[in-house]
């Protein structure tokens, strides 16, 4: 696995550091020089006019690189004030506080929001990777504090208080404007909250070779686009439209033609060779009246539907379904099929009222409230693990899972967890899961297997939003077939 792209846990960073220390002879002390010279590095690069410099320092080693940081910011000329909440516990964050005092800095005491020195940035050094409880006491009045100053803060390695292992957000939290990773990317930087509290990020390797990672496989990576793309083999010339699957989307009950459209569209879009829907009969006309390329079949019941399955590859299930006796008849008549498929929305609440587990190539794509379902608990537990969440749901449905939301995931048995790291908060709106389901089935039915479907698929949405957000304000779900056209298409042999 690419280093580069690898996310670890705080234990996996601990054994990383240990690692580099056992094979390269890196003393502690040294690796808190480096990361501290990285810091302020980054911090010179975004602020380079920032002359009034406050470093708030904890107790270990994410301490220890505040007080260095101070330091190497001191000998530069800049205004340093240093607050330290604890003395020192850390023996190497001991002798960074030593150096500190040393070059004749001071430390300035905190007694609340109005004791704060004023600043041009603030450094966030409290807690680090460990933090794996709510913030007490005097820290949270500190975060509260720089939070409220409307000044930019850096953290050091992560905001103090946000999780590095799931990007739960424990509590109190600082809300940097940057944050610096030491080593390696934390998986609590890349989803969830992570994707808020940290802000920009920047990794700062500390000049460590990859050799350091050989004995700690990281069990969760960032999507690559590049190597994602090459998933999809470009087009020859000499082709026919059967060659590209043709995809079955099933929904839209009475009132959600709009959510069926969109996943068959998408599928259009997003290179299947054919796609039909099944619907009810008053979609039909409005269907094909926005897009004659759909191949719409009115679909009263599970017999007209046979009709329709024995015609297809893939199915997109549950866009519009609904709960109904309609559409409970149709999904249990189309997962009979033992089709690769899709299942979103309707199709997914279903799931969880009646649990089974697949041995077809078999996607899901949940939100945090159907993902709860599907595990029989709530949205704020799968928040505050959404990667157990989406490895539990994979292994309890045998099934390929992306988990929806800021930076998605894709979970499956046996699989390192992969991470989207596109996408964009315009892509909050209605109609967006629907365009994904399409996308996948799309790829499914093209000859990807789920996993690659599942992962490209959630890259290419995520992608084609980003394009389309570029425009302005008011993102519609419908923005994202011109993008995907541009992401996913335009590859051909000879």
């Amino acid at each position: 696995m690419n280093p580069s792209r690898a996310l670890y846990t705080a234990a996996q960073m601990r054994r990383v550091d240990a690692a580099a220390g056992a094979t390269l002879g890196l003393s502690g002390a040294a690796l808190m020089q480096r990361a501290a010279e990285a810091a302020f590095d980054a911090l010179c690069r975004r602020w380079p006019s920032a002359l009034r410099i406050t470093v708030c320092c904890g107790s270990g080693k994410n301490g220890g690189d505040g007080y260095l940081l101070a330091r190497i910011a001191r000998q530069a000329g800049r205004d340093v004030s240093v607050i330290a909440l604890t003395p020192p516990q850390d023996p190497d964050a001991q002798a960074a506080a030593d150096a500190w005092r040393a070059s004749g800095g001071f430390l300035h005491p905190f007694a609340g929001a109005t004791s704060l020195p004023a600043a041009d940035v603030y450094v966030d050094a409290l807690y680090g990777i460990g933090l794996n409880r709510p913030l007490q006491g005097a820290a949270v009045a500190l975060v509260e504090a720089l939070n409220a100053s409307g000044v930019p803060i850096l953290a050091l390695d992560i905001p103090s208080g946000l999780s590095a292992d799931t990007g739960a957000v424990l509590g109190a939290c600082v809300r940097a404007a940057a944050t610096v990773s030491f080593i390696a990317w934390k998986r609590g930087q890349h989803t969830g909250a992570g994707t808020d509290t940290c802000g920009e990020l920047e990794l700062a390797s500390l000049q460590l070779p990859s050799t350091v990672f050989d004995e700690e496989p990281a069990g969760a990576a960032l999507l690559e686009w590049e190597t994602l793309r090459t998933r999809l083999p470009a087009r020859r010339r000499d082709v026919h439209k059967g060659l590209y699957g043709h995809v079955l989307a099933i929904g839209g009950d009475q009132g959600y033609g709009g959510a069926i459209r969109l996943a068959g569209e998408a599928a259009l879009r997003s290179g299947a060779g054919l796609v039909s829907v099944a619907t009810q009969e008053e979609h039909l006309a409005p269907l094909l009246a926005a897009r004659p390329e759909l191949m719409v079949a009115a679909t009263a019941g599970p017999q007209e539907l046979d009709a329709l399955l024995g015609k297809v590859t893939t199915l997109a299930l549950g866009p519009g379904l609904g709960q109904r006796s309609w559409g409970h008849a149709l999904w249990h008549r189309a997962l009979a099929s033992a089709k690769p498929a899709v299942l979103d929305a309707d199709a997914l609440n279903l799931l969880a009222r009646h649990p089974r587990r697949f041995t077809s190539p078999t996607v899901l794509t949940p939100h945090p409230a159907e993902a709860a379902r599907l595990l029989a608990s709530d949205s704020a537990s799968v928040q505050t693990n959404r990667y157990a969440a989406a490895l539990a749901i994979a292994e309890r449905y045998s099934a390929v899972v992306v988990l929806k939301g800021a930076g998605s995931l894709i979970a499956a048995p046996g699989r390192a967890v992969a991470v989207c790291p596109w996408g964009n908060p315009g892509m909050a709106s209605g109609g967006m899961g629907d365009v994904l389901t399409g996308v996948v089935a799309a790829l499914l039915a093209q000859g990807l297997d789920a996993w690659d479907a599942a992962c490209l698929g959630a890259a290419a949405h995520a992608r084609a939003g980003d394009i389309a957000a570029a425009d302005g304000a008011g993102l519609l779900a419908a923005d994202l077939f011109a993008p995907l056209r541009r992401v996913l298409g335009g590859r051909t042999h000879g």
